[in-house]
């Protein structure tokens, strides 16, 4: 029988390949290959690289438990800084040479034959491997259309987080942005300074709370060295993430929809009195007042967002977009605006909603289609990692993920989920591993039951607001309703005899 091309294929090479590929290393599994879209590894931090990029938590919980760092320059470290960390990770364990560049997966096929992926890259190779690990990411392709007309007719230059032109000028210049996401919140304060006008168009306001940031001082850079205090004070400040996500979630749901409810209206009122502290005009403060929950959408840290509003420079339109024009933006009652670049801060495909996985494009055993299958029958999967259908295929960001820690800490314990099922396989002599659907469908029980408080916040007391961490099925299935160290425990301990090992299909 034909033997793939390597045991084990990991696509991304970002925070979650890399965990993926040093977890296999580590269990003796060194017959992989990664493949990766662009020309280095890091995915989001290699990728992105516009104005103000930095991370939105503290150093100490964005790094990997087996690498990490003590002399990290500042507390919330720039896009650089984090670059290059992925970078000596790749380096320090020997990743390099299991690497493929410029390779993108465009379709996986599984070949129910030879019981192997069959990885269809955009220059038409086929690359094979026995086992899978999907790691794309929470956040897998820039929106390209941004959802409003004109967008081709436009002659000036445009602008994306994902793909910033350095070598454009912005100095002096006219400049839009649409979007007041978190990308667009580091953006604005970054080039507020530089440009002549910025006019930053708003669909829904965003919180924005001061991030306690600041130079890393020598002997905070000692003291992070320590051995296992970057541990011991990463654990200690999830376990209060812990607490606060199991009460959420395993409360009575009449009283905790109570405390829900009563929050957001602390919270609402207690930061409208912030703005009236940092925001000048009284007008821009009112289009800045989010009428939702601190947590209804994605909240953002800045010690500038907000203040760059305080600039003469600077004009919040909250005027809807009737289409963009080949000389800038109209809206539906201000008219036109001309414009030398327009950014389009405008988001991403995450990984919770059902259109992000394309029919016809991950093709498992039998005919089973993963994107037909999340699109009629809602997203689910085997502790967020394994899907019945699609032996042999694990994926580290999937439905019911995030538990609130960083994505460093979520994608080892994916990746060790990974790593055991495969090495299980192998120990048993199966060429096909595969999650039992009567296990997958149980937890799947599981866990939307326990995420009736999350589907009321974002469906019924947030339903007004548009945000990512509520789908277009009405499912919440970006957030775990459980917290981070069960989850752990599910990854690293589930029983094994939940998958199914064959030797032949």
């Amino acid at each position: 029988m034909t033997a793939p091309d390597f045991q084990t294929a990991v696509i991304g090479a970002g925070p979650g390949g890399l965990a993926a590929a040093v977890k296999l290393k580590q269990a003796g599994l060194r017959d992989f290959v990664v493949l990766e879209r662009a020309d280095d590894v890091g995915g989001s931090w290699h990728e992105n690289t516009y104005p103000g990029l930095g991370v939105d938590i503290p150093a100490i919980a964005y790094q990997y438990s087996f690498a990490r760092k003590a002399d990290w320059s500042r507390m919330f470290p720039y896009g650089a800084e984090v670059k290059e960390y992925h970078r000596d990770i790749a380096n320090r364990f020997g990743l390099y040479p299991h690497i493929k560049f410029g390779t993108e997966v465009v379709r996986e096929e599984w070949d129910d034959t030879h019981h192997y992926w069959k990885l269809i890259t955009d220059s038409g190779a086929v690359i094979t491997a026995r086992f899978l690990i999907s790691a794309v990411g929470a956040f897998v392709r820039p929106k390209e259309e941004a959802g409003i007309p004109g967008r081709t007719d436009y002659r000036g230059k445009y602008q994306r987080p994902s793909s910033w032109d350095h070598d454009w000028d912005h100095a002096g210049k006219r400049v839009a942005i649409i979007g007041t996401g978190a990308s667009a919140v580091q953006i604005i304060p970054s080039i507020a300074p530089e440009v002549a006008s910025l006019t930053v168009f708003q669909r829904t306001p965003v919180w924005s709370i001061p991030k306690p940031d600041f130079v890393m001082p020598e002997f905070g850079k000692r003291i992070m060295a320590v051995p296992g205090l970057q541990a011991a004070v990463h654990g200690f400040a999830l376990v209060f993430v812990d607490l606060a996500l199991r009460l959420a979630v395993g409360a009575p749901v009449g009283p905790t929809k109570k405390v829900l409810t009563r929050f957001d209206a602390i919270t609402i009122k207690a930061y409208e009195r912030y703005l009236r502290l940092v925001v000048d005009d009284s007008e821009t403060r009112r289009k800045l007042t989010p009428n939702f929950g601190v947590i209804a959408k994605r909240p953002t840290m800045s010690n500038g967002y907000l203040r760059a509003y305080n600039r003469a420079n600077v004009t919040l339109v909250t005027d809807p977009i009737e289409t963009i024009t080949a000389r800038g933006i109209k809206t539906r009652t201000d008219g036109e605006r001309e414009f030398d670049m327009i950014i389009l801060a405008t988001g991403y495909e995450v990984f919770s909603d059902p259109e992000t996985y394309r029919p016809g494009t991950i093709l498992g055993s039998n005919g089973f289609d993963l994107g037909k299958f999340y699109n009629e029958e809602g997203l689910q999967a085997y502790e967020s990692v394994s899907v019945h259908g699609l032996p042999n295929r694990w994926t580290l960001v999937g439905p019911y993920s995030w538990t609130g820690s960083g994505w460093h800490a979520f994608v080892e314990m994916t990746a060790d989920h990974a790593v055991r099922a495969i090495t299980e396989g192998l120990r048993r002599g199966a060429r096909v591993v595969e999650i039992r659907r009567d296990a997958m469908d149980a937890y799947h029980r599981k866990v939307y039951r326990r995420n009736e408080p999350v589907r009321f916040y974002f469906n019924e007391l947030n339903g007004h607001v548009p945000t990512y961490y509520r789908n277009s099925q009405g499912d919440s299935t970006y957030l775990r309703p459980s917290g981070f160290y069960e989850a752990q425990r599910g990854n690293r301990k589930f029983p094994l005899d939940d998958y199914s090992y064959r030797t032949t299909a």
